[in-house]
């Protein structure tokens, strides 16, 4: 029985490439690994982005609530002027009066959320524009001290 023609080779070369070669695989390991690295990379930026759009959510959730807290004592609104200040969980809250216990109340949620949390207020009795001000750490990844500082500045007018 004679073969078919296409195995019929008249060529005499001997065979070198048999199955896949060392340097084939080692390339693809290379290949595999790099992209796995850079994979791991985009995860962890991707969770540090989250991360930093969760604190500017509530950083501007924390403004809208002092807004409404001014709101209703828009009498007042000169005594909630204050400075950029951090305040422990463990102070004893200010009850009265109704201005001190609201920026109090405020930076207290601040501090428990956001990392070396601060609150500061400044209204203008006059206009009735009140600024304020939100600032926290966030890690970053040019290693800058200056750049772990968030500031977020919100104004409204009541």
């Amino acid at each position: 029985m004679s073969r078919p023609f296409f195995y019929q080779c008249k060529c005499e070369q001997p065979d070198f490439q048999r199955g896949v070669g060392l340097i084939e695989v080692l390339v693809t390991l290379l290949i595999l690994s790099t992209s796995l690295l850079a994979l791991g990379a985009m995860q962890t930026r991707s969770l540090q982005f989250n991360q930093g759009a969760y604190f500017r959510s509530q950083a501007n959730i924390f403004a809208y609530d002092l807004l409404d807290r001014m709101r209703i004592n828009v009498k007042n609104i000169k005594s909630y002027t204050s400075e950029l200040t951090h305040v422990k969980e463990t102070e004893t809250p200010v009850l009265t009066p109704l201005a001190a216990a609201d920026l109090h109340a405020w930076r207290r949620n601040i501090s428990a959320e956001l990392p070396n949390g601060k609150g500061g207020v400044d209204c203008d009795d006059a206009t009735k524009i009140c600024t304020l001000t939100i600032e926290w750490d966030e890690l970053n990844s040019s290693g800058e001290d200056a750049e772990n500082k968030t500031t977020f500045t919100y104004s409204a007018r009541l």
